[in-house]
């Protein structure tokens, strides 16, 4: 069998614009889902007892069932209570929330690894709350998990070629538009996986730099 992927110029647009929406997805979905994972690990380690228990459900609920699901969910599920959301909004919330979820349990097990003596030490400075938890706290906690926070920013990407089933034209649903017109389905999803692969190494590499630039200034002021 030859391959063929003189398709490739023809369609170049389409595969563009597909490769920006999946980086605009990633982008939207993975900042909101690392802020809300934020919260949720600073409320299963500090909340109330209520605050934990809930933060609990929604970390398990979220975590044991599929991301396509709660995709639907959104997307169809919603609309019958009279909340209507475009394909694009619900794939970027249940992005966000699938997100914060996972996240939230990096960042707990990097602030539980926080030294006690550190709690002390901010108390002795005269530190307020709000300062203790940025600067003590959050910042180093960040700072131990975050190979872990860049390989799940790295699955948000991944995770991106799922909203395709709404219709969304991100590069798996452009993949999908192509090979019904090439009807050269092998050459069009190697070229694709080809480029979730560079995609990936470069949004690994530059975040990878960017912690490492970051955390090597110390905790901003």
């Amino acid at each position: 069998m030859s391959l063929d992927f003189s398709w490739v110029p023809a369609y170049q647009d389409a595969i563009v614009s597909g490769i920006l929406v999946t980086i605009r997805l990633t982008l939207i979905g993975g900042c909101l889902g690392f802020l809300l994972g934020v919260g949720t690990a600073w409320g299963r380690v500090h909340g109330t007892p209520a605050l934990r228990w809930a933060i609990i459900a929604y970390v398990e609920g979220i975590r044991n069932t599929p991301f396509l699901v709660q995709l639907l969910f959104i997307f169809f599920g919603l609309p019958a209570l009279g909340l209507r959301l475009s394909a694009e909004a619900s794939g970027i919330i249940a992005l966000v929330v699938n997100t914060g979820a996972y996240m939230g349990e990096i960042l707990r097990g990097g602030m539980e690894a926080t030294p006690k003596g550190q709690y002390e030490a901010a108390s002795s400075l005269a530190m307020n709350g709000f300062q203790t938890f940025r600067h003590v706290i959050l910042f180093p906690s960040i700072q131990r998990v975050w190979p872990a926070l860049v390989g799940q920013f790295v699955l948000d990407m991944f995770q991106t070629s799922v909203i395709s089933q709404i219709a969304v034209e991100e590069l798996t649903f452009v993949a999908s538009f192509i090979q019904s017109r090439n009807f050269r389905a092998f050459e069009t999803y190697i070229f694709m996986a080809a480029t979730y692969l560079v995609l990936a190494f470069l949004l690994r590499r530059l975040l990878l730099i960017a912690g490492h630039y970051v955390f090597r200034m110390g905790v901003p002021k």
